[in-house]
């Protein structure tokens, strides 16, 4: 199990919910504009290929595959911005929130 994820490895991962249901493929990983450490994950899900943003905080890779402690269900729903542009402090904001997140971190 790894926490310490590398973004230049994360893309074209396979990533999974909470229930080890099949969510898509990461497209995009976006860094932390303080830190410049990993964040969010931008992944492409369903048959339309929408893209959904999912913390990286607290998702893990398991076996090559990013493991995100969340249900179908819940990442379905948040927020959808785009991707291949920046995050706003305003967007990160609404993330967490939707994710039960403090953002403090």
């Amino acid at each position: 199990m790894q926490t310490d994820i590398d973004p230049r490895h994360l893309i074209g991962r396979k990533a999974f919910d909470r229930e080890g249901a099949r969510l898509g493929t990461v497209d995009e990983v976006y860094l932390d504009d303080a830190t410049g450490e990993p964040e969010w994950a931008a992944v492409r899900t369903g048959l339309f290929g929408r893209d959904v943003f999912v913390p990286l905080k607290p998702s893990e890779v398991v076996d090559d595959a990013l493991r995100v402690p969340y249900g179908r269900g819940l990442i379905k729903d948040a927020p959808d911005f785009g991707v291949g542009r920046h995050l706003s402090p305003e967007q990160e904001l609404q993330l967490y929130h939707h994710y039960g997140l403090d953002g403090e971190d």
